[in-house]
């Protein structure tokens, strides 16, 4: 790993501090669930999709309107349903007539956006599910002959219902593969939800003046510079050995792919950077762990009997190593 000088530890410091003026803001509106706010920005800076799982009420959209606010970003929502179309999401061709006759144009859906809310992602039937693949992964829509490109920066936010809920359809690997990090929202704490209900109950409509921290130009520099963040080849082999050892486990039906290993060394230089370090800790690798590795792995029939979850598995590895 090479040495920083001075001034480009400043850098990172500059950065962090901007991060965390991104996180300080959120608070005015989230309460508690900071490591979620957190995650989410690590995604924005590795350029990644999430998938955000929690039951009903927890203030997902909100929290993703809030992040999209102070990032200056276009907002949009899905609401995904069993009807949802494909063409609901990316837009369809339609028929204009003016002075020349009939022309074709194409009107662009809600995937046109920077920030791309897609709720209950797995209440839409598997074909609906899969109109977002392309978005995610090559950051653009065809429809017909033509592609369009999608602005960047691009991101899908995704929330999903716990499985044993009715109405849902699972996502296959293919598609949980392109979210770079899966995050759980529980329920608040105690003091945590008295705070949520004194904030939300006293008036009519709770609406303070949020700041636009960061412009889109902002962010995709931003997303260049977690890419420089040094990391020792210690740190990087340690997560290649966490997920390595996730295809040895014989609790596991499958491992992660190296998809998932450079995902992991890339979540963890983004939460070195929202830190405010100019290198990675071998805690960074440990912390994005769980959030990049639980849905790309899959649990063999006997562990699923044992009552064991991914999030077992992965605290095993991660103490083992």
């Amino acid at each position: 790993m090479k040495i920083r000088s001075t001034g480009e530890a400043g850098k990172y410091e500059k950065a962090g501090e901007k991060l965390t003026a991104v996180l300080d803001e959120t608070e005015k509106v989230i309460v508690g669930q900071q490591e979620i706010v957190k995650n989410i920005l690590a995604s924005i800076l590795c350029d990644g999709n999430v998938l955000l799982e929690s039951k009903p009420g927890l203030g997902k959209t909100k929290m993703t309107r809030t992040v999209a606010q102070i990032l200056d970003l276009d907002f949009s929502r899905i609401q995904n349903t069993p009807d949802l179309m494909p063409s609901d999401i990316t837009g369809t061709q339609i028929i204009n007539e003016n002075n020349d006759g009939k022309q074709f144009e194409f009107q662009k859906g809600p995937i046109f956006a920077n920030m791309v809310l897609a709720d209950e992602i797995n209440r839409a039937t598997p074909k609906t599910q899969a109109a977002l693949l392309e978005a995610m992964e090559e950051k653009q829509v065809t429809a017909g002959n033509n592609s369009y490109e999608l602005e960047k920066p691009f991101f899908v936010i995704a929330t999903q219902n716990p499985l044993d809920q009715e109405g849902t359809y699972p996502l296959p690997e293919a598609q949980t593969d392109r979210f770079l990090m899966k995050l759980k929202l529980d329920y608040p704490s105690e003091e945590d939800e008295e705070k949520i209900v004194e904030r939300f109950t006293e008036e009519l409509e709770y609406s303070p003046n949020l700041k636009s921290i960061l412009s889109k130009p902002s962010i995709i520099k931003l997303q260049e510079f977690t890419r420089q963040v040094p990391i020792a080849d210690d740190i990087r082999q340690r997560a290649v050995k966490i997920v390595n050892a996730t295809r040895q486990n014989q609790d596991l039906e499958f491992g992660g792919s190296p998809r998932a290993s450079m995902s992991l060394v890339l979540s963890a230089k983004a939460r070195a950077l929202i830190e405010g370090r100019s290198y990675v800790s071998s805690t960074d690798i440990d912390k994005m762990a769980k959030p990049v590795l639980r849905h790309r792995i899959g649990l063999s029939f006997q562990a699923e009997k044992k009552g064991l979850t991914t999030d077992n598995v992965i605290e095993e590895i991660l103490e083992d190593l």
